[in-house]
């Protein structure tokens, strides 16, 4: 993939995760025993921390990014939009998300596909 298509890539990422977050209502995942609105937050942080690093910005200053929007997105949830709520729980699987799409970019940008 050429550096513009990730780049490309990053900033559709970017644009989805906001839209996720910030979107005026949450959508209800409601399944009793399995916890799909985690799932969701940390597919929603894995995917831009993953293209931003394939991009090409810097491993750390990808996941000091993505890790201090998680809170704050939380924050405005929590303050700014009146239908959504903060979770703490929300953080976490913000903050696992994260950690999940960094560990799967090698550095350099590949995504790792396992050594096999």
């Amino acid at each position: 993939m050429s550096r513009r298509a990730r780049i490309a890539a990053a900033a559709l990422t970017l644009l989805l995760q906001l839209v996720v977050l910030y979107a005026p209502r949450a959508p209800s995942v409601d399944t009793g025993w399995l916890p799909l609105d985690k799932v969701g937050h940390a597919v929603v942080f894995a995917l831009p921390t993953m293209a931003l690093i394939a991009a090409g910005l810097h491993r750390g200053w990808a996941i000091g990014l993505m890790a201090a929007h998680a809170p704050l997105s939380e924050l405005v949830q929590q303050e700014l939009l009146g239908a959504r709520s903060g979770e703490v729980g929300d953080v976490v699987a913000d903050l696992v998300g994260v950690g999940i799409g960094a560990w799967l970019v090698r550095p350099g940008g590949r995504l790792d596909r396992g050594t096999a």
